[in-house]
């Protein structure tokens, strides 16, 4: 992550930069996806001002603290930034989630020849359902076909059981 500082109407001390090098290391921590941060402190009639923008991808996130004290204006903006970040986070999290769940679905193409000379593509969609690979075996005695596509629950992949034989089987993991 990228910082950087404008002070404006006074002089930037070593102490003020190091608390705020201090306190980005706290945002990074939260979120690591940060491109750059920068910090605008400003000395105002009615105190000090200390205002932080934060680039992420696709994303830009302000706020801006008003305080008598330029550590304590610091410290509650980046409080601010921490909660916007959080609220990044999830939503980036739950999209995530998201596109999991609905990537339940696996495609099964068979590849068959015309007498063109062309080639013609069936394919049959099946739900995924999350199993382990015990419950797996035993859901398959249960069935006639000769595979079974599940999502395997403790790898967290699609998995494909085809039975090789009545006691032989062979497992598949996408």
């Amino acid at each position: 992550m990228q910082i950087s500082i404008t002070a404006r109407h006074f002089d930037l001390t070593n102490a003020i930069r190091d608390h705020i090098y201090e306190s980005c290391q706290k945002l990074e921590r939260y979120f690591d996806h940060i491109i750059t941060a920068n910090f605008v402190l400003s000395l105002e009639k009615n105190g000090n001002k200390a205002e932080l923008i934060v680039h992420a991808p696709k994303h830009n996130l302000i706020c801006e603290t008003i305080d008598k004290n330029m550590y304590l204006a610091i410290d509650n903006t980046v409080d601010k930034m921490e909660g916007q970040i959080k609220k990044l986070k999830g939503k980036w999290n739950d999209h995530n989630k998201k596109s999991l769940k609905d990537n339940f679905h696996f495609v099964y193409a068979d590849l068959i020849e015309r007498n063109e000379g062309k080639k013609r593509v069936k394919i049959k969609r099946i739900l995924a359902e999350s199993l382990t690979v015990t419950d797996a075996l035993e859901k398959f005695d249960n069935i006639d076909d000769m595979y079974l596509v599940f999502k395997n629950l403790e790898t967290d992949k699609v998995n494909v059981l085809v039975k090789k034989d009545k006691d032989h089987y062979k497992l598949i993991e996408a």
